[in-house]
């Protein structure tokens, strides 16, 4: 397999040095960020994530860790509220 990027409407094309002039060739458009079948998982691999999932204990929270993750959240939400002028201007001025 070869792999091409479309530029200016023509192929950019690297070949295997071994590939000799006049080989034939067919090329198809990949979809954007995967490989086709070489992506998907077999069943065993789908058996072997479930059966790992299933293992896996829930996440529980104490009510001091919950307490905690809700005030940081909180502080966070009030942090980029507080930048968000001092950037909304930078925007602006970017813009101008």
């Amino acid at each position: 397999m070869i792999r091409a990027t479309v530029k200016d409407g023509r192929l950019d094309v690297d070949v295997p040095a071994d590939w000799p002039d006049g080989t034939e060739v067919e090329v198809h458009p990949c979809e954007r960020g995967t490989q086709g079948d070489a992506d998907a998982m077999s069943a065993e691999e789908i058996a072997q994530v479930l059966s790992a999932m299933d293992q896996m204990e829930p996440l529980e929270m104490t009510d001091a860790e919950r307490a905690a993750c809700e005030a940081e959240r909180e502080a966070r939400n009030r942090r980029e509220k507080s930048q968000f002028a001092e950037r909304a201007q930078g925007l602006r001025s970017a813009w101008e």
